[in-house]
């Protein structure tokens, strides 16, 4: 993700960062810090599942969406102006770029992500956006013909057959005697939440020029926060401020700050530090956190079938990944 968020990032958190190729390596006692943030980062990430759990069952799904974005753009703007003197004036190809980021990326993942965490819990859900990396690399190969080779053929194999587990909660016999014992509107909105982060990150490798991350996250969720906003408000007469609890509140302002400003800057540290392949390794710990803490806050159950799924999805995906 989750996701402003990007395309080497979970989409529960996630602003698009570039690959930076050539990154020298610095020595392993300076690396350390680096190391220790990616894995706060990935336990941020790891979160905004619990997060969004709380706030899903309590507040209308667009409004909880905005009101993550407002926090966010609210942070975003001031480190923007700080890092790099404000935001540039975007062209015409970068406006509609920006805005297919926001579209897709903002909007339609986190009404995807809200809609789905009301129906599934937080731990099941973490699992299947594991799976983003695998989407995102097919859609590629059919839209743009870039060419999968043996291995990563079978690391999508793999993946597949560890999401299968999951869906299906270890009853894949089951399932294909009725599908519906398996796959109801969680799952299916948590298909179009991936479909939609599969999209983001094809639009951020393809599409995004002149942009710096931060520049092009910080556009992106202004765009999300416009889209969600006017959601939003055809929901207001259905929000019940009563509902607004500081666990809420508490929620709201962690999925903005923790899940997408902070995780975005240490994570792009990580990426200009050590490299991006090695950064993304971390992101294997994302589904591992989900799980536990929606375990240990929310008395969640852990299934066997989530275990052995979660390890074949990561491991396919590392295999994919190489």
């Amino acid at each position: 993700m989750t996701q402003p968020q990007s395309p080497s990032v979970p989409p529960s958190a996630q602003p698009a960062v570039p690959a930076a190729n050539g990154t020298s390596l610095p020595p392993s006692g300076t690396a350390m810090p680096i190391y220790i943030k990616l894995v706060f980062v990935a336990l941020f990430w790891g979160g905004t599942f619990i997060a969004g759990r709380i706030l899903a069952q309590a507040v209308p799904h667009m409004i909880a969406a905005a009101g993550r974005f407002a926090v966010a753009c609210m942070l975003l703007l001031p480190l923007a102006y700080k890092l790099e003197g404000g935001l540039p004036k975007l062209n015409r190809s970068q406006l509609l770029a920006t805005f297919a980021l926001g579209a897709t990326g903002i909007f339609i993942y986190n009404l995807c992500f809200f809609a789905a965490l009301s129906r599934m819990p937080a731990g099941r859900t973490a699992l299947f956006v594991a799976l983003n990396p695998i989407v995102t690399a097919l859609a590629l190969a059919m839209l743009f013909g870039e060419r999968i080779g043996t291995r990563k053929w079978i690391g999508i194999a793999i993946a597949f057959v560890g999401a299968a587990i999951i869906i299906t909660r270890g009853d894949i016999m089951g399932a294909l005697h009725d599908i519906s014992q398996s796959v109801g509107a969680g799952e299916l909105l948590m298909f179009c939440a991936i479909s939609g982060w599969a999209a983001y990150t094809i639009i951020g490798r393809h599409a995004l020029k002149g942009l710096s991350p931060i520049a092009a996250t910080t556009y992106a969720s202004l765009w999300g926060l416009l889209l969600l906003a006017c959601g939003a408000a055809f929901q207001l007469p259905s929000l019940d401020s009563s509902r607004f609890t500081w666990e809420v509140i508490a929620s709201i302002v962690y999925l903005g700050a923790f899940g997408t400003v902070i995780g975005f800057i240490w994570y792009y540290e990580g990426v200009k530090a050590i490299g991006p392949a090695r950064t993304a390794v971390f992101n294997n710990l994302v589904p591992v956190f989900g799980i536990t803490l929606g375990a240990v806050l929310l008395g969640e159950s852990i299934l066997i079938s989530m275990i052995v799924g979660g390890v074949l999805v990561i491991a396919g995906v590392t295999l994919t990944n190489r």
